[in-house]
């Protein structure tokens, strides 16, 4: 796919695709609380094993988990990425809608006033 003007995909673009599923969303909470086999999480979330590596394998890939396995078992527990790139790529975008709707406010403030002036002069 041609991309015309925008830089090279970053770790923000992995962590957004990861973030973007529920499951793997929940995955990250789970494992908030407590490290988890993936046969542990799979049941949880009453999946396949193999879904659940698909899962795993993409917030692995943003480090977001990191997953270590010893014999047959693969314990999953969060990475060492805390996501302030991306709090921070959002809250520029926050910031910018909330100036936004703090000008529309000043706008229909005005229309409004405008309007009830209008009606005022009438009666």
């Amino acid at each position: 796919m041609v991309q015309y003007g925008h830089p090279a995909p970053t770790h923000l673009d992995a962590s957004f695709a990861a973030l973007s599923d529920v499951t793997r969303r929940g995955v990250l909470e789970q494992l908030g609380r407590a490290d988890a086999s993936i046969t542990e999480l799979a049941g949880k979330f009453r999946m396949t094993l193999t879904g659940m590596k698909k899962h795993v394998s993409v917030l692995e890939q943003a480090g977001l988990v990191t997953t270590e396995k010893v014999g047959r078992v693969r314990t999953c527990r969060l990475g060492a990425r805390r996501l302030e790139e991306e709090a921070a790529w959002i809250e520029r975008y926050r910031e910018l809608w909330a100036a936004r709707f703090d000008a529309l406010d000043v706008v229909v403030d005005e229309l409004m006033k405008e309007k009830r002036d209008g009606r005022q002069k009438r009666s």
